[in-house]
């Protein structure tokens, strides 16, 4: 407080002083528009970056990351803290986006930048006491950590400590939002026009059933002897046969489940999904596991190339990682 008052000029009130201790406790403080989220944080990172294991305040957008960071940067500063900003990617930026730590000393040379955040590397913004960034940044960062192969390439340290801020729309609206690195998958579009006509004389019942609440379909006996027989790959349950069945797996599931009009539309030879809550068109989006492009097959469009998800995890597994976590 003393130390706010010093460089900001701005003092504690003592219900702010309360919401950093329910922060600190590793619960929600409930704040309205105004009421100074961002000075409140300033007392639980402070307090919690003392152990030396880091303390992160996770933002809704690049923008805020940048602010609180300058606009808190003195508080700690005068403490004998380091902050760090954490930024999305540009192209200009390399693999791993634009960080900084706050230096009262420097000045950007683009009278647009952000003065007093000196750009550094990831690793020395994750090194800092304090830092800031957004939900998606510190895990896409997680994600590429884990896909790292030398030690030298990991930016994050252990995850101590976190305030979220906006926590209902992160950990509840968003909590199973999937972040996904992938890369491109090595499967064959033929596969997927064979497997269509395959699948096109099986018959429900005899051949195939289907779970329409699980939206699963599963072959029956009889149905695996028939793809056997059409395709004359064997047994479809060997291992060398496993692409085999995944082909036909996707092909039999954008047969029997999904339908035209109601899961996707078909519109200028592109599918595109339909969101099943709201009904509304999800441009861009694709289903995975090949189920993409084996509706593309069966809708005779063209077979666009898969890509295989690489490292995927949720908002809400992710933040359950940290060792303490608190929210705003």
């Amino acid at each position: 407080r003393e130390a706010a008052i010093r460089t900001l000029g701005l003092r504690h009130f003592d219900v702010q002083m309360i919401g950093g201790m329910v922060l600190h406790q590793g619960r929600i403080s409930e704040m309205k528009t105004g009421e100074g989220k961002t000075l409140v944080a300033s007392l639980p990172l402070y307090l919690n970056a003392l152990e030396g294991k880091g303390a992160h305040l996770v933002t809704v957008n690049d923008f805020l990351s940048k602010r609180d960071a300058v606009w808190n940067g003195p508080v700690y500063d005068i403490l004998g803290l380091t902050v760090g900003s954490i930024h999305g990617q540009s192209a200009e930026s390399g693999n791993f986006g634009n960080s900084y730590i706050y230096d009262p000393d420097y000045v950007a040379e683009n009278p647009n930048g952000w003065h007093k955040l000196r750009p550094v590397t990831r690793q020395e913004a994750y090194a800092c006491d304090i830092t800031y960034g957004t939900n998606h940044e510190f895990g896409f960062d997680y994600l590429r950590d884990n896909m790292a192969f030398r030690k030298e390439e990991l930016v994050q340290r252990e995850l101590n400590y976190a305030i979220v801020d906006e926590v209902d729309s992160i950990l509840v609206d968003e909590a199973r939002t999937p972040l996904i690195i992938s890369g491109p998958g090595n499967r064959s579009s033929d596969m997927y026009y064979k497997m269509d006509k395959v699948v096109r004389r099986l018959t429900k019942e005899r051949d195939f059933t289907v779970d329409e609440k699980a939206k699963t379909a599963m072959l029956t006996e009889e149905g695996t002897h028939k793809v056997e027989e059409i395709t004359g790959c064997g047994n479809l349950s060997d291992t060398e046969n496993l692409e085999t069945n995944q082909y036909v797996n996707a092909a039999l599931k954008a047969h029997a489940v999904f339908k035209r009009d109601i899961d996707y539309v078909v519109k200028d030879g592109q599918v595109t999904i339909v969101d099943e809550f709201t009904g509304r068109l999800m441009f861009g989006r694709r289903w995975s596991d090949g189920l993409h492009q084996a509706v593309e097959a069966k809708e005779g469009c063209q077979v666009e190339e898969e890509n295989q998800t690489l490292s995927t995890i949720t908002y809400q597994n992710y933040f359950r990682l940290y060792k303490k976590l608190g929210g705003m």
